[in-house]
């Protein structure tokens, strides 16, 4: 729709000029319009020899623009299914993709960002308001990235490996056996879990840590996890600067691994956990008592996140290209 649309009186000049029998340059030059919007007026409404002003005008008012309803309030099904993945802490990328995958039985063509804009409406098109908590940062909005406080003058760590002297193998992401680590952090600092990706497959392990996250538990943790892994896949672990890391030459001793450590205060050196934590967070919210989740709650956590597909994995999953790696090598 133009800008300014055709009167009722520049459509019966223009109906006064075809009887005129003038070209419909002249008739733009004498409306002062441009001579594509006098060939199209007269077009689509029959050509020269059928073109009415009564009936343009008519038609016009019928095709002008006009509240149209979103997907979401013209499909009520798709609107209670996305609204109930929404409170499942799904991603809008995981439903849409679910979703034209027919994987929960309903299939439609719905972007991750048309989901994202109807959340972020708060009840104005179409998804009920409120469903921005289910989302893994739970913001009413995108906010800008904000860094951290200065890094401690001194690590408890002693003499570590930094991250520049890992394997270049590991940079590529086509080798599986690569891992880094992390510890989310529940409220008031008082309990933690332990989190570990794998760079090329983004496979997560996650452990609880009932007796708190000092050195050892995450020693003891760290080594439980590893357990699950096929000795010919450790191959190494990186990790911030954190003090919960000063036994790791101890688990470097039990498990065969190397560890390396990441410059301080630069998280985009480990960004498959960054990522997977922001994942994680969609099921254990910060700000909360983590301790009331059991290992048959991180187990089923983990399930969801290496089963879920993956945009970096060309929409497969963490387990399918884990277990693809195991079962080539082991």
């Amino acid at each position: 729709m133009p800008a300014h649309p055709l009167t009722a009186h520049e459509r019966e000049e223009i109906r006064a000029g075809i009887e005129r029998q003038q070209t419909l340059t002249v008739v733009a030059d004498l409306l002062g319009r441009h001579r594509s919007t006098i060939s199209s007026e007269v077009r689509l409404n029959g050509g020269r020899d059928a073109y009415t002003a009564t009936a343009a005008h008519a038609r016009a008012a019928a095709q002008r623009c006009r509240p149209r309803l979103t997907v979401f309030e013209s499909d009520l099904a798709l609107t209670a299914h996305v609204e109930a993945r929404l409170r499942m802490k799904d991603s809008p990328m995981t439903i849409s993709i679910e979703l034209a995958r027919s994987t929960h039985g309903i299939c439609a063509q719905v972007s991750h960002e048309t989901i994202y804009q109807a959340v972020y409406a708060h009840g104005r098109r179409g998804l009920a308001a409120g469903l921005h908590a289910g989302l893994h940062r739970r913001r009413r909005c995108r906010k800008h990235r904000v860094f951290g406080p200065p890094a401690p003058a001194k690590s408890p760590l002693g003499v570590f490996n930094l991250i520049g002297l890992r394997p270049a193998e590991a940079d590529g992401r086509e080798v599986v056996g690569h891992f880094e680590g992390d510890l989310i952090v529940g409220s008031f600092n008082r309990s933690a879990i332990v989190t570990i990706f794998d760079r090329a497959s983004r496979f997560n392990l996650l452990a609880d840590l009932p007796e708190g996250h000092t050195a050892q538990a995450t020693l003891a943790a760290l080594v439980e996890l590893f357990e699950r892994v096929p000795q010919h896949l450790r191959k190494t672990l990186t990790w911030d600067q954190g003090r919960e890391m000063a036994a790791h030459t101890d688990l470097a001793a039990l498990v065969g691994i190397d560890v390396y450590f990441a410059n301080p205060h630069a998280p985009w050196e480990r960004p498959t956990n960054e990522n997977g934590n922001g994942l994680l967070r969609r099921y254990v919210c910060k700000g909360t008592d983590l301790s009331v989740y059991t290992p048959a709650d991180l187990l089923a956590i983990e399930t969801r996140l290496n089963t879920m597909p993956r945009r970096s994995l060309d929409w497969h999953s963490a387990a399918d290209r884990y277990n693809a790696a195991v079962a080539m090598t082991g």
